[in-house]
């Protein structure tokens, strides 16, 4: 079980996203849409929390300062190992520096950050497809350029349970 904390976007870039999964779908590559407990919302993670707990996550980052919604251009398409394909933003200095705020923030209560999110470790995505096979990367990365780049805003943000897909909206945009 995991804990993540998410970055949500705004209507347009989130129906953007789920109209890629379904295209995704309908050429037979398996999305987040079907993929384990079929409540993934189009997100960008902060961390992945491996050890937590909930309501002191929640405190810590609800006492963050609120910060203003953060612009997103995703126009590259990404493949991690193991096959996750996601979209892959252009980096802001804003958006690092608020990440390593964020992970300050849960790791100095005893939370346990998974590795690949640790400042200067982690590549912001978002995930489309979480295990992508070799013959379906044409298919994948054709349909994906049809819509890049892909302009979002993140307006919220949440903390999601990895296992159940519940939600608990944070306070505050950090």
């Amino acid at each position: 079980m995991a804990l993540a904390v998410c970055l949500l976007f705004d209507s347009r870039a989130d129906r953007a996203v789920r109209t890629l999964w379904g295209r995704l779908e309908d050429a037979g590559i398996p999305t987040l849409l079907t993929h384990t407990h079929c409540r993934h919302v189009p997100h960008l993670s902060y961390a992945v929390l491996r050890t937590y707990d909930t309501d002191r996550v929640l405190a810590v980052l609800d006492a963050l300062p609120e910060a203003d919604p953060i612009p997103l251009r995703l126009d590259a398409v990404g493949l991690f190992r193991r096959g996750r394909a996601s979209l892959i933003p252009a980096p802001t200095a804003d958006l690092l520096v608020r990440q390593e705020r964020v992970v300050r923030a849960v790791e100095g209560i005893g939370a346990e950050l998974h590795r690949h999110y640790r400042p200067r470790s982690w590549t912001p995505h978002c995930s489309l497809s979480p295990r992508t096979r070799r013959d379906e990367l044409p298919r994948l990365t054709a349909a994906v350029y049809d819509v890049l780049p892909l302009e979002a805003t993140v307006v919220r943000a949440a903390l999601i349970d990895t296992v159940t897909g519940e939600h608990r909206r944070l306070r505050t945009l950090p």
